[in-house]
């Protein structure tokens, strides 16, 4: 049972900081701590496949975007559809390719010091890139071209840098090279798919443990959980930043940072 609502919980806490810039790494540390860091849901094949559950809240959001096929679109806009998809992938290219040759050793720097430090310096990253005030030059993915796409790619990869946020690192990278918010935060959602998709598939097919009837209802309790939480999380944001900044995830990513930093250095 207690599994079940640790599988609850995380599900919550992946739903939210999967999609707000703010780092699901430097509140999984902080979860950790408060809750029994054993059983299932402490493993890596269960913390990266309730990312599933996230990703299918963007296809059911997104799906007549993303659909190339659809039958309600003329063949111009299934044009402008793939075209947004080789834009994707052209974006995921980097981290297929530089992000897989590094993940292993990026492991090693997953502690509170690394985490505090990036939660903090990409806080202080939105800050800048808010008060620079950058002419907006793309407005709509359409107008997004490859190079574009590719250079956001590149920011993504910085993500394997734990307590960084992979939303919170292909914003802040869109942002910075002329995006607007809407279409920072629209791109970071489709990147995610391939993405996502491909480790939590990785972490599946190289599992070596054993996983029981009860862990596969656990892991899916999670994965229903984070579905509806990400549901919720991506509607706001999209809604947030039609009428607000970046600025408060700035802050609220320098605030955690300075709790983890006191927390391990001073409390524990």
């Amino acid at each position: 049972m207690v599994e079940f609502f640790k599988a609850v919980f995380l599900g919550i806490v992946e739903g939210i900081t999967e999609w707000l810039p703010i780092s699901s790494t430097g509140h999984m540390i902080l979860v950790n701590e408060f809750i029994a860091n054993t059983g299932f849901t402490s493993s890596d094949l269960f913390l990266y496949v309730i990312q599933l559950g996230a990703i299918l809240a963007v296809v059911t959001l997104y799906f007549k975007k993303l659909n190339p096929f659809s039958p309600s679109k003329t063949a111009e806009e299934k044009q402008e559809t793939w075209q947004m998809w080789f834009k994707v992938i052209a974006a995921c290219v980097p981290a297929a390719v530089i992000g897989l040759l590094l993940n292993d050793y990026m492991e090693r720097f997953e502690n509170w010091q690394v985490v505090s430090a990036m939660l903090i310096i990409y806080g202080f990253g939105f800050l800048i890139a808010e008060n620079a005030k950058a002419k907006n030059r793309v407005t709509s993915i359409s107008e997004m071209t490859y190079k574009t796409a590719l250079i956001i790619g590149m920011f993504q990869v910085l993500s394997i840098i734990p307590g960084t946020s992979r939303s919170g690192a292909t914003i802040l990278g869109a942002m910075i090279i002329g995006c607007s918010r809407e279409v920072a935060a629209e791109f970071s959602f489709f990147l995610a798919i391939p993405v996502m998709f491909g480790v939590s598939l990785l972490k599946i097919a190289t599992y070596d443990g054993v996983i029981g009837g009860t862990d596969i209802a656990v892991l899916i309790t999670s994965m229903v959980v984070a579905y509806a939480v990400s549901m919720c999380a991506i509607k706001f944001l999209v809604d947030f930043v039609k009428k607000h900044n970046f600025k408060p995830f700035g802050w609220y990513r320098i605030a955690l940072g300075v709790i983890v930093i006191a927390y391990f250095s001073l409390i524990k």
